[in-house]
């Protein structure tokens, strides 16, 4: 994830690699690919419509406004991403593709990169490139917000953990408005914590390499550590704030689950308390 390309992606379903009769993992370098690629038709970019909105560029072939308000709300993103993180803006562009029906992404994906699993959206960074891809379906605007995160987020720090990288993404698909608070992770760790099988641990996120390693569990409480940190203490958003200040300076840090013990006692303990206090509040 951090070397030749990065991936992001959304929606689990089987790997189109499937079609070669070949099992593969998620890969990340983009280079000298083959495969199953001659199996799927070709199917161009969307390049007919082009919409630049401020560090966004949009690609479709279809009829887009440039006062959308998903497109507003892509824009404001970047500055609400930017002073919630303490982090500047960059002007390096995000290369953004929409294709009209799911079915032209699909054959895309195929075509050009066989190896990953079919999704609704990814992100992709290369040496000299950011760029999204996606289809205009029902959930268009979660997956454009949690894919342009990724975009903002990479513009300007280097070599995100994964972990946090998904776990900021997961904050920011939410619509603005609601303070980052994803209902479907509060309800899938709090399920898991009543049934006796959520221990919270940062560390084993931390090793984690991988977005194939990632289940739904691993990026609901990523979140949560992102809201945790985002939303109790000052010196929880210094840890946060200070981690991405040394990513973006190249200095090696010290590992989050390693520098919040000095927030207080009983972090893995004051997070499960977050997240009930969050469900209670949803509840009421």
């Amino acid at each position: 994830m951090r070397h030749l390309a990065n991936l992001s992606l959304v929606e689990s379903v089987l790997s189109s690699a499937a079609l070669c009769g070949v099992r593969a993992a998620v890969a990340f370098a983009l280079v000298g690919i083959v495969g199953c690629r001659a199996l799927a038709p070709t199917v161009s970019l969307p390049a007919r419509n082009t919409v630049v909105l401020e560090q966004l560029v949009v690609y479709t072939d279809f009829q887009l406004p440039k006062q959308h308000r998903l497109m507003g709300e892509l824009t404001a993103l970047r500055t609400d991403l930017s002073a919630k993180l303490s982090l500047p803006v960059s002007d390096e562009p995000i290369h953004v593709y929409l294709f009209e029906s799911a079915d032209q992404f699909r054959r895309f994906m195929q075509r050009n990169y066989p190896e990953f699993p079919s999704r609704r959206a990814f992100f992709v960074e290369t040496d000299t490139r950011l760029a999204v891809y996606a289809f205009w379906g029902d959930r268009i605007a979660e997956d454009l917000r949690h894919e342009t995160a990724h975009g903002y987020l990479h513009s300007v720090v280097p070599d995100l953990p994964l972990w946090l990288d998904e776990g900021l993404a997961e904050y920011f698909e939410v619509s603005r408005g609601h303070e980052g608070v994803n209902a479907p992770h509060i309800e899938e760790l709090m399920l898991r914590f009543n049934q006796g099988g959520w221990r919270p641990d940062l560390a084993r996120l931390e090793r984690l390499e991988s977005v194939a390693d990632m289940t739904q569990f691993d990026y609901a409480e990523s979140w949560a550590w992102v809201h945790f940190m985002l939303h109790t203490t000052k010196e929880r958003r210094d840890v946060l704030f200070r981690h991405l200040t040394q990513l973006r300076e190249r200095v090696p840090p010290t590992p989050i689950s390693v520098t919040i013990r000095e927030t207080g006692p009983r972090v893995h303990e004051s997070l499960v308390e977050h997240v009930m206090e969050l469900e209670r509040q949803a509840n009421r």
